[in-house]
């Protein structure tokens, strides 16, 4: 993406001045990212609504994850080929067609279909809006507008399910995709009226293959992992997707490894420290996605709360994310991620070994808290885990860094919840056809599922023992300005 640079001098400057066109970044990350979190609530719905089962649900929220990650990386070479004014307007028209056209999906495979519209529209919302204000805030001022920034990546988490479950039960589950009508329309007004149009930089050569094989590559190996949880690991279905994707991967790397202007630096792996970081991401992420995902559905399905106190039941680890998140960047600086990694980590095991006994009798309290604690240990982890990555990368390629993370966890996101639903499924099978009722072996497979969790973060655990601080690279120019709060997951 192009360098940034400040409009105005820093003695000249003032949050006052850049208010309008931050609100229109604003706006539109809000709107990106309620929608990522509504969804969630919305899952136990769309099974009854479209008489689907939660494998084939699950990809309302797949295909999502799977749109951004294909478009996330074009965001630099768009906005140096078009302008950032115009890709960003571009983008929030573009999720707001697609949010109407979900709200107007007749069966499950159309709403799966305008997901993906979504993502693509979506995708590139944050890191050109990120693009936008770095442009705007000189240098010593980015620090107090990247707080503003922030203030929409904690209250929407927060807000997203209570708003999907009122809209659900005083509406209908169309709305969850409608509200962002108004709210895209205000969001393209404001910025075409207030957003500067920046000098454009002549756009590098765009790697076709690259942008052919990815999405192939991951949404294959992502249906061939939802497919042998769900049924088996040897079915016609699950091989297929999984030489398909495997065949397009490995040619996807040989190509990225050989292009000048590959779409994803995939170089940057050469770090040790770098992908013992990445990896460690990942673990925590496949571990928390699948089971925030499942708790909702669970929450209704099971224990038959409403959407609405479903929304409010899971807002403990929305909260214990928001508590710990800024203390994880302020230790971080201190400690190091190893000590935060281990004891975040270890709360979201504590927190999975809980869930792991949960049945249709388990007190309200006992959901509560292991919910507070995952979000409390991913507060602490994840921030730091990312500051870590952005520390690791050699130091002439960590301007690529953030693409390559940001849509590497959108693709392992969606093999999470891909498999981790799968699993269940696979599960319910088994412990009906051992002889269980249909709800004991539903909870039962819920409880498996939160064991393997379990398992996974145990293994999280171990492997952040691998970690080590990385030698400092002061010479970056402009390391210290990604944030890594935007490698995180929508």
């Amino acid at each position: 993406m192009s360098s940034p640079t400040a409009t105005t001098s820093s003695s000249e400057f003032s949050i006052r001045a850049i208010i309008a066109p931050l609100m229109a970044v604003i706006v539109g990350m809000i709107m990106v990212i309620l929608d990522s979190t509504v969804v969630n609530v919305a899952l136990a719905k769309f099974q009854t609504e479209f008489d689907a089962t939660i494998n084939t649900v699950q990809w309302t929220f797949t295909g999502y994850t799977l749109a951004l990650s294909a478009v996330i990386p074009l965001a630099g070479w768009m906005t140096d080929k078009f302008g950032s004014k115009r890709i960003f307007l571009i983008t929030i028209a573009l999720f707001t067609i697609g949010s109407v056209l979900c709200g107007a999906a007749q069966t499950v495979e159309q709403l799966i279909a305008f997901r993906v519209i979504q993502g693509l529209g979506g995708g590139m919302v944050m890191p050109i809006g990120m693009a936008i204000i770095f442009r705007l805030a000189p240098q010593e001022k980015r620090g107090s507008v990247m707080g503003m920034l922030g203030i929409p990546m904690l209250l929407a988490p927060a807000l997203g399910p209570i708003l999907s479950g009122w809209l659900i039960e005083a509406v209908s589950w169309h709305w969850i995709f409608l509200i962002n009508l108004p709210i895209g329309i205000v969001g393209m007004i404001v910025g075409i009226k207030y957003l500067p149009n920046f000098e454009q930089n002549k756009a590098p050569a765009l790697d076709i293959i690259g942008m052919i094989l990815a999405p192939i590559a991951f949404a294959s190996l992502a249906y061939g992992v939802s497919e042998g949880g769900r049924t088996s690991w040897t079915a016609d279905n699950t091989l297929t997707g999984l030489i398909v994707g495997g065949i397009a991967l490995l040619l996807f790397i040989i190509v990225e490894l050989r292009h000048k202007q590959p779409l994803l630096e995939l170089r940057v792996f050469r770090s040790s420290d770098f992908t013992r970081g990445t990896l460690l991401v990942w673990i925590v992420q496949i571990a928390l996605f699948g089971a925030m995902i499942l708790m909702p559905v669970f929450l209704q399905n099971i224990r038959h709360y409403s959407p609405l106190e479903t929304g409010v039941i899971m807002l403990p680890q929305a909260i214990g994310s928001m508590l710990f998140m800024p203390i994880g960047g302020r230790l971080f600086d201190k400690i190091g991620a190893r000590p935060l990694a281990l004891v975040g980590l270890t709360l979201v095991g504590g927190a999975m070994f809980m869930l792991h006994n949960i049945n249709v009798d388990t007190k309200l309290i006992m959901i509560i808290i292991p919910l507070f604690m995952i979000g409390s240990g991913m507060g602490l982890s994840m921030m730091s885990l990312n500051t870590h990555v952005l520390n690791s990368a050699p130091r002439h390629l960590v301007s690529r860094v953030t693409p390559l993370t940001t849509a590497a966890q959108q693709v392992v996101t969606s093999f999470a919840v891909a498999g981790l639903t799968g699993y269940m499924t696979t599960r319910v099978t088994d412990h009906m056809t051992a002889g269980g009722n249909p709800i004991d072996s539903a909870v039962n497979a819920y409880s498996d599922t939160f064991m393997l969790s379990f398992g996974l973060t145990v293994f999280g655990i171990l492997f952040s023992l691998l970690l080590r601080k990385p030698k400092p690279q002061k010479d970056i120019a402009g390391a210290e300005q990604v944030d890594p709060a935007m490698m995180m997951g929508h």
